[in-house]
């Protein structure tokens, strides 16, 4: 899909205007109601912008020299929680999903993103993809979940320094909510799987942090409401749109620049018309 220059083309102030709101986890119905279109109009460019930035992504994040990598999963789910699947509604592609996700340590880009669920598969199938971005030998950390060994060995072999890092938690305390409250961190266990990691560098910390970025800019992502994605197209079009805005649009403030710009990537400070103007391109190597 793509929008057909002449009288029925969103203006560009309102093309950025809604980026914006999507861009800063605001929901379909409350883009539709600020940037005064039908939902309609705010669906069809979400889409078209989801595509051009998977597709944009896809091909500039390749040959990256991301020598430390972290590792994570953060969960959602599409149309309900497992528990309250019907089979009917699985054949839909309803239900838990995970966004597996790696990010470079240095220059805090997030690599690659993969959905699906939390598996040896999909754990094989997102480290495969990450592999064929990297032009360096990586020091790779995750946290203690026992898919990545088999994937691990079965993508990189001996070319990979790994470790994995385990923390344990306890309950809150009782007279709190423990609903509500975080768990009690305890302990953290660093563990050299292959290769010959640095123990000192071994950390999930920024991945996690990444993750909690998403969470509070991607409204699919908010607990306990109804913002969550209804097909999974369309949650795997709203991670594009944010690692996009993440990697190219927003200045790091520890690095004081962009993800993308630390590592190499691009050369300067993305607008939101830059992303826009994505669409253009897409266009035209549809119409070639």
């Amino acid at each position: 899909m793509c929008y057909v220059r002449g009288m029925n083309q969103l203006p560009a102030n309102t093309r950025k205007q809604i980026l914006a709101c999507i861009s800063e986890g605001m929901g379909m119905r409350a883009t539709s109601r600020l940037c005064d279109v039908s939902i309609t109009t705010v669906m069809k460019l979400f889409v078209e912008l989801g595509e051009a930035c998977q597709a944009y992504q896809d091909k500039a994040l390749r040959g990256l020299k991301c020598a430390r990598i972290e590792a994570d999963e953060i969960w959602s789910f599409i149309g309900a929680k497992e528990k309250n699947v019907s089979e009917t509604a699985r054949r839909n592609q309803w239900g838990n999903v995970w966004t597996w996700v790696a990010t470079c340590a240095d220059s805090r880009l997030a690599i690659h993103w993969h959905v699906g669920e939390r598996d040896g598969m999909e754990a094989y199938r997102f480290l495969e993809e990450l592999r064929s971005r990297l032009a360096v030998r990586p020091q790779i950390t995750t946290d203690g979940h026992s898919a990545y060994l088999g994937a691990m060995e079965q993508v990189f072999g001996a070319n990979v320094d790994y470790a994995m890092l385990v923390k344990n938690y306890g309950q809150a305390p009782i007279n709190e909510q423990v609903r509500y409250s975080p768990p009690v961190f305890l302990s953290a266990k660093k563990s050299r799987i292959s290769g010959n990691p640095d123990l000192k560098k071994v950390s999930t910390s920024y991945a996690e942090r990444l993750n909690l970025t998403l969470r509070m800019h991607n409204r699919r992502f908010t607990r306990l409401t109804n913002a969550h994605s209804k097909k999974l197209s369309n949650h795997k079009h709203s991670l594009a749109i944010f690692y996009m805005t993440y990697n190219f649009c927003k200045i790091h403030q520890t690095l004081r620049c962009t993800p993308a710009m630390e590592a190499g990537v691009t050369d300067h400070v993305w607008e939101l018309e830059d992303i826009i103007s994505l669409l253009d391109s897409e266009s035209e190597n549809k119409a070639a």
